[in-house]
């Protein structure tokens, strides 16, 4: 590439990270703007939380990958923080997390590991913030991570709300949709990759995983693109990442995948269980090919749980939250910050 057509770059991202700075910037006076590595399982892992008043309800935030830091959202998230404390954590393996850590300190990554580690921080977040328990929104990846820890801890959780859920497949819906999907836009090497794959994810290699993964965000084009249109342009403009972080967020991404990827791929939901002692949300893109929409539904169907609703976020596909900050900062509104402001009494009376 040459000089000439570096420097146009540069300057966009340096104008875009100017502007975000200026976007973050929070001066009421119960604020709280944090960003420091905070000891949990062992090592420092490093966690952000923002908002305009410390006393409003905490969204915890398990991103997806896996380690796909979410931090690197903030700026879209910013009228969220009117009412909502935010907590972004990289988690183990993740980010600034594995820069600090590296492959040797980060030890060895499981699904349990880093549940908890989530759960360990959803401590350390309520004995702060002093609040009785906080939200908990798992992301894709991170929504296996979240239904796991909404189990093993309910009493730490006002709510547990999935997008980008990760769920059960028997029928085979992804595989399908996957190859219907490439076959729609002409994409012969995705057509033909998925069907060497097979429907069956345990018989899978990370390699072909990986290179599905490449093709499948091309063929999206009448949402949100999760790769061009939301992930690496706030990883370009985030005022609070180098480039040296950046690099170290793709490092982190290749370490943990080569950890996780069997358990990802048969990830068994059976032993999780169906039955969940909190109130149970899932507020899905309606066109998300990643983690389908119609899978994602069949699940929350069979979900057990003392109260549980069902949202579709409006033209979006994966990483819908982000796609469609607005849409999902209403539903919150609406349906989940309620549960974190009304007494124990009220919601035993359902009021709410």
């Amino acid at each position: 590439m040459s000089k000439t057509n570096i420097l146009p770059d540069i300057f966009l991202r340096n104008r875009n990270r100017r502007k975000n700075t200026r976007l973050l910037q929070i001066h009421t006076p119960n604020r709280i703007v944090e960003g420091r590595y905070v000891r949990i399982g062992g090592i420092d892992q490093w966690v952000t939380i923002r908002g305009e008043d410390y006393h409003n309800p905490v969204v915890l935030f398990i991103h997806g990958g896996p380690a796909s830091p979410y931090s690197i959202f903030s700026p879209l998230l910013r009228s969220w923080e009117r009412c909502f404390t935010i907590v972004q954590w990289d988690q183990r393996g993740a980010g600034k997390t594995f820069t600090r850590n590296g492959k040797e300190g980060s030890g060895t990554i499981t699904f349990n590991r880093l549940v908890q580690d989530g759960i360990e921080l959803s401590e350390y977040l309520c004995n702060k913030l002093r609040q009785q328990k906080v939200i908990l929104i798992g992301s894709s990846v991170g929504s296996l991570i979240g239904i796991m820890m909404a189990k093993q801890r309910a009493d730490l959780f006002y709510a547990y709300v999935g997008t980008d859920q990760n769920s059960p497949d028997p029928q085979h819906l992804t595989y399908q949709l996957t190859v219907d999907s490439f076959r729609n836009v002409g994409h012969a090497k995705g057509v033909q990759l998925v069907e060497k794959m097979g429907p069956d994810p345990t018989r899978w290699s990370r390699e072909d995983f990986e290179m599905r993964n490449q093709y499948l965000v091309k063929v999206v084009n009448d949402v949100p693109n999760m790769i061009m249109d939301l992930i690496l342009p706030s990883m370009l403009s985030s005022p609070e990442h180098k480039f040296s972080d950046l690099i170290d967020i793709f490092k982190g991404m290749k370490f943990s995948l080569g950890h996780l990827f069997d358990e990802l791929v048969a990830f068994d939901f059976d032993k999780v269980g169906l039955r969940f002692e909190l109130p149970f949300f899932i507020m899905h893109g309606d066109k998300d090919i990643i983690t389908p929409t119609a899978t994602a539904k069949a699940y929350f169907n069979k979900i057990e749980a003392p109260f549980k609703e069902y949202v579709l976020i409006r033209n979006a596909g994966h990483l819908a939250c982000f796609a469609r900050p607005e849409q999902f900062l209403e539903e919150l509104i609406k349906r989940i910050r309620p549960l974190a402001t009304a007494t124990e009494n009220e919601i035993v009376k359902g009021i709410i």
